[in-house]
């Protein structure tokens, strides 16, 4: 799969990409029942409250494997995706994936905030190098808790973060700010769609008021030339090892291993 050129003009302009249908039935299929049954990934998740006591499941790794996660992450049309859409002429290697799990009536929204708030503290010099791909694995809508975005907010450049419950938001004076000139927008995503958003759009998502859990794959991305300066895992700027797009369903599941060097809570500075 190949962008156009008026997909990545819209993202360059807007911050965000939605590609529907990016993958099919049948992966979506696999990697929901995988998620549900994988006893490593599901052991390494932890709970992150938000501001009013409410809860979302995060498990977050930094090695991508020969699991279905991994093979996904790695596969040609994400690569091929995200090296069309960031700037920078370095390899596209992979800083580390999240599995959101937002179950029906408790998970917890997420305070307005840029992921560069957080990377900026690892010491990444270049936000433009840098990027998420979210891959809705159910279906995310208003009542369960999207994501939500304002259009254009990637072009203000980094703002202040600070502490929201167990989260960390941006400046609420810029976020205000923003909302008063910029398009505020609920990305409503059927199962399998994919969005692609730059390191420093101002995003959020609401609770799960629903009942229908809200699952999703996150997975972020560096250039190999934008080389952090206080980032532990050491994967940031090693080369994905690309594979074929058919890997995902043709290929016997494995579940993720230890050696997906899994985030713990207590050591959970990349998210702060």
């Amino acid at each position: 799969m190949m962008l156009t050129q008026e997909q990545i003009n819209h993202y360059r302009r807007d911050g965000y990409l939605i590609v529907p249908g990016f993958l099919s039935k049948p992966e979506v299929d696999k990697l929901y029942g995988i998620a549900i049954g994988d006893d490593v990934m599901l052991s390494h998740g932890f709970d992150l409250n938000d501001s009013s006591g409410k809860k979302t499941r995060l498990s977050l790794w930094y090695s991508p494997g020969d699991d279905a996660y991994g093979l996904l992450t790695r596969s040609r049309r994400m690569v091929n995706a995200v090296n069309a859409l960031m700037d920078g002429d370095g390899e596209v290697c992979h800083f580390h994936s999240k599995l959101m799990q937002k179950e029906p009536r408790v998970g917890g929204a997420w305070e307005w905030h840029q992921d560069y708030g957080y990377w900026y503290k690892n010491e990444f010099l270049f936000p433009e190098q840098m990027m998420s791909v979210m891959i809705a694995i159910t279906e995310a809508t208003r009542e369960n808790g999207c994501l939500e975005v304002i259009k254009g907010s990637h072009k203000m450049g980094r703002v202040e973060h600070g502490f929201a419950g167990e989260q960390v938001g941006a400046s609420q004076r810029y976020v205000d700010l923003a909302l008063q000139t910029m398009e505020h927008i609920y990305v409503e995503l059927n199962a399998g769609d994919a969005l692609f958003f730059h390191s420093n759009i101002l995003h959020r998502s609401g609770p799960n008021l629903s009942d229908h859990p809200r699952w999703s794959l996150i997975s972020c991305y560096n250039r190999s030339s934008n080389v952090p300066f206080n980032e532990p895992s050491g994967k940031s700027t090693i080369p994905i090892d690309v594979v074929p797009d058919e890997a995902l369903l043709q290929r016997e599941v494995v579940s993720l291993g230890e050696g997906a060097s899994f985030l713990e809570k207590e050591k959970d500075e990349a998210l702060k």
